[in-house]
């Protein structure tokens, strides 16, 4: 975090890591995750940007609290930016990340310059997570003797090698054995707002890209009329042989076409 301000107001605000120099770019992590997800793509926008990559409420080093919804965590990353006097930013999220970045683009346009957001859309999911959430509760942490048996007990429960890995991200050792980083009893009670549909309604006339991933059904053709409601100016790329990680699975290609974006929406 940030040592410009007093202890007092950084009990308040989001952790988060600031990379680059130039007009502001604010980076937005999905579920279970933490800023260092869209680590890869920070590094490669700091070369021309401020980058001011976030954890949520919940999540990573960020502040653990009983309401998680997309005003709480919309109004949470504004109070980020107040607090860093940025007045406007470029705003990019994956997966629920990018349900928070279009919630700042929504309830507060005058704030954002440009939106990407990162095979998600604009709409009410089905439960997706039921199976995580088991795995993850059957981990015992008392008698936890390393992250390899808390891996096994995850694929035990039948979440696949990679899940398994980037959800133990979220295991730390403690003076008193193991814990979950993240609020795992929070974000579950919370689930249920989580995958639901965006609070505020209206538009977000400004420059906006949806990139999906083409083996991904978190964005499909049906999803089309919600997005343009919502997001009239919106256009959209698809990354070839990608699933919903297309960020981790083809960074380069990934990488470039949120580059190409900021640049093109800055130039017009």
């Amino acid at each position: 975090m940030s040592q410009l301000y007093p202890r007092r107001l950084l009990l308040m605000l989001l952790n988060y890591k600031i990379e680059g120099n130039g007009d502001p770019v604010v980076l937005i992590h999905g579920l279970f995750g933490a800023l260092d997800n869209l680590g890869a793509l920070a590094r490669y926008l700091s070369q021309s940007f401020q980058v001011i990559s976030v954890d949520l409420v919940n999540h990573g080093l960020s502040k653990h609290q009983s309401e998680t919804n997309y005003s709480s965590m919309a109004s949470d990353v504004i109070a980020l930016l107040d607090s860093l006097a940025l007045d406007r930013v470029t705003v990019v999220g994956h997966s629920m990340g990018g349900k928070v970045a279009m919630e700042l683009a929504l309830a507060y346009s005058d704030r954002i310059t440009a939106l990407v957001v990162a095979d998600i859309a604009p709409v009410s999911y089905s439960d997706r997570h039921g199976l995580v959430f088991k795995g993850l509760k059957s981990v015992d942490l008392v008698t936890l003797k390393n992250r390899k048996q808390a891996q096994q007990v995850l694929e035990q429960a039948g979440i696949e090698t990679g899940v398994s890995l980037f959800l133990l991200k979220n295991l730390v050792k403690t003076a008193n054995g193991f814990a979950w980083r993240c609020n795992l009893n929070a974000i579950e009670q919370a689930y249920p707002a989580i995958i639901g549909g965006l609070p505020s309604e209206g538009q977000y006339m400004g420059p906006t890209l949806f990139i999906k991933g083409e083996l991904s059904d978190y964005i499909t053709a049906e999803h089309r009329p919600a997005i343009m409601t919502y997001f009239p100016t919106a256009t959209a790329k698809i990354i070839q042989g990608t699933s919903h990680w297309l960020h981790a699975e083809k960074p380069n290609a990934f990488n470039k076409i949120v580059l190409n974006f900021i640049e093109k929406s800055q130039n017009n």
